[in-house]
């Protein structure tokens, strides 16, 4: 057999190719979609939160890529529905970062499945911001690449425990979450908070959000001589299961808590109108009305737009609002910077403040909780109509 032979012809034209090649992997990087991952429970008993957070992060990826998109590229959107299960969501975060290597993840959406996520995002050093309440999610040291748009429980339970105390007057306080993640540190979280406002507490615990009757659990709170019933569970499900068996009882305590209490599909659940009377969940004075039905310039602004286009009649607009501002975050910090991680999360240690649409957000290297105080209001839940509420009497 002849000896092989390196010809001339055959280095040029190897040479070339492999120039070619090289000098395409730019072109193909700038015009290649930019992956956000979507971490959401869509379908099972939590996710009336998650479709709303979804209509209006779709809105505002459909926007952007309607302008041409970001630096040339269009925004593609991975969502995996966790169905409210921790183990889901852990997968899908592998996944996601490993696999498809998304340049950020916007959620989860329920903190039981965000405590899981965060520290497997914070190994792969994946940008994350989402809208989870519990306190331990944001620590800019451990989780120097997580980002929270909500408010954390620590707001919230100073906003709940001074309306019990200062406008409904109310001393003995019946304080219930679910039994998961995030039902059980909100009531550890606001046992001293109740005592610190001078309430004491008639009955504490945590109940399974599953469980089809609680006549027998209100019984005790009421028969305990609680004066307000302290409701700490995302679960719509449950929180219309609890309004029931307090109609039903002819209880009327007030009940205050989380935003599940006002949902459209608490509403849908309810066995009659008035049992919804006297529920004041917490709301976003950007993303309520005053009593004179007056909303933020910038709100009324967003609903001109999203009018016929986003369905508003089964869920809350601040669901709506924070997913738009999440994808437009994203959005923002590669067109400013870059698809990094080090440029997307150094674009959002910057932010003081990111002008949304549910809140003014403001973050620096060592403060991730973005949320302002004074965006914290209480909500009537009875006067729900197309993912607005009217503002609860007491605040200004």
């Amino acid at each position: 057999m002849a000896p092989h032979t390196w010809h001339p012809r055959r280095r040029t034209i190897l040479q070339a190719a492999l120039a070619a090649t090289v000098l395409s992997r730019p072109a193909l990087a700038e015009t290649a979609p930019l992956r956000l991952g979507w971490l959401v429970a869509l379908t099972g008993p939590g996710s009336s939160t998650g479709i709303g957070f979804n209509r209006g992060l779709t809105f505002a990826i459909d926007e952007v890529n309607r302008a041409g998109g970001v630096r040339g590229r269009q925004i593609e959107v991975v969502t995996r529905d966790t169905q409210g299960d921790p183990t889901k969501a852990v997968n899908a975060s592998v996944e996601l970062t490993r696999s498809l290597k998304v340049a950020a993840i916007w959620g989860p959406v329920n903190s039981g499945e965000a405590l899981a996520v965060t520290p497997i995002l914070a190994r792969s050093r994946t940008p994350m911001i989402h809208p989870c309440f519990v306190d331990q999610l944001i620590d800019p040291e451990k989780f120097p690449q997580a980002f929270r748009l909500a408010p954390d429980n620590e707001q919230l339970g100073r906003a709940t425990t001074k309306y019990v105390a200062e406008v409904l007057k109310v001393t003995q306080v019946a304080l219930v979450g679910d039994a998961t993640g995030y039902g059980t540190t909100c009531v550890n979280a606001y046992t001293p908070m109740v005592k610190q406002a001078g309430g004491t507490l008639a009955y504490s615990g945590t109940i399974e959000a599953s469980q089809a009757d609680l006549t027998a659990d209100v019984t005790r709170m009421r028969d305990a001589g609680a004066k307000v019933i302290s409701f700490w569970s995302a679960n719509a499900g449950f929180a219309a299961r609890l309004l029931n068996a307090r109609g039903q009882l002819g209880w009327d305590v007030p009940v205050v808590g989380n935003p599940s209490l006002g949902t459209g599909e608490t509403r849908a659940l309810l066995g009659k109108a008035e049992y919804w009377d006297r529920v004041y969940q917490l709301g976003f004075r950007s993303c309520s009305a005053e009593a004179s039905g007056k909303m933020p310039d910038r709100t009324a602004d967003f609903l001109k737009r999203i009018e016929g286009k986003i369905k508003l009649a089964d869920t809350s607009l601040w669901y709506v609002a924070g997913g738009y501002d999440a994808g437009h975050m994203f959005a923002d910090a590669v067109r400013e910077r870059g698809d990094s991680p080090d440029e997307i999360i150094g674009y959002w240690n910057t932010l003081s403040p990111y002008p949304g649409i549910w809140g003014d957000y403001r973050f620096s290297p060592q403060q991730h909780n973005g949320y302002p105080d004074d965006g914290i209001v209480l909500s009537l839940a009875n006067s729900f109509r197309d993912g607005i509420f009217q503002i609860a009497p007491g605040f200004s």
